[in-house]
């Protein structure tokens, strides 16, 4: 008789728990290539961790105690700046991965499918950025990173209209407003390959919000909710209810965030 497929869950759980950078990586795209093929059961057999594995370097603090990053043009600020966005995308691995196994069973195939693509780009994002680093030779590690970039998901761990309302409609949502502004100066600096790489990520990033914008929509009309109005509760709850501009409008309503759900809140 021929082995049983390994579950999703499995090997989703055992890619939360890889600590070392590059390894979780490869992991992490082996499961969607995995699971594009059809070689993962759809079975959820094993819990999620409370907690990813992460590598021994960077040192996570605070937010008050991050250093500042210094002038965007020195040689200190760019790589500052480029080791800040591979912690984000580091973690995005994680907050991908846990989405689809902590709530594939209750919300489907589709979209498992779904947020298994979105680990698989953030983890080439991660390699994307790692390489940057070394051009500029540092890597990711050398520098102290944010500690607080998992709360989000610790916070909604209970409820998937919760985590995805906050992290692909609020946190994610942020990279598409921030981005922009990003491009502009990494291009004036001549750093070509730099706007490449921020082009690329901002182009997912748009597909990535719409994901999570879609199932929310898809979840709240199942429970006769109004997608907006729960958005804005949840946001209230888990956020504080306020998001500062600047916004990009283009950007959001691309990915299915329309101007109605900000409706009253800024």
């Amino acid at each position: 008789m021929p082995d049983a497929q390994p579950s999703v869950a499995s090997a989703i759980r055992s890619a939360l728990l890889t600590g070392d950078a590059q390894a979780k990586v490869m992991a992490t795209r082996q499961i969607a290539r995995d699971w594009r093929l059809g070689r993962l059961a759809f079975v959820f057999d094993c819990a999620m961790p409370d907690e990813p594995a992460r590598p021994t370097w960077p040192e996570l603090l605070p937010p008050n105690r991050m250093p500042k990053r210094g002038k965007g043009g020195s040689e200190r600020g760019r790589i500052a700046l480029w080791h800040a966005l591979a912690h984000i995308e580091f973690v995005a691995i994680d907050l991908a991965l846990d989405m689809a196994g902590r709530f594939g069973a209750e919300m489907g195939k589709r979209f498992v499918s779904d947020f298994l693509s979105v680990a698989a780009d953030e983890a080439m994002h991660f390699a994307l950025l790692d390489r940057k680093l070394r051009t500029l030779g540092s890597h990711y590690g050398a520098l102290p990173a944010h500690a607080g970039l998992w709360e989000a998901a610790h916070e909604t761990r209970h409820d998937v209209a919760a985590r995805l309302g906050i992290v692909p409609m609020v946190l994610e949502a942020r990279g598409l407003d921030v981005t922009p502004a990003m491009l502009e100066r990494v291009t004036a600096q001549g750093d070509h390959n730099g706007a490449r790489i921020l082009q690329r990520i901002l182009d997912d990033e748009i597909r990535h919000v719409a994901f999570g914008t879609k199932h929310f929509d898809e979840l709240c009309r199942g429970r006769d909710e109004i997608p907006q109005e729960t958005w804005r509760l949840l946001l209230k709850k888990h956020f504080g209810g306020r998001l500062k501009p600047p916004f990009n409008d283009s950007a959001r309503e691309a990915a299915g965030l329309s101007r109605d759900y900000r409706a009253g809140i800024v």
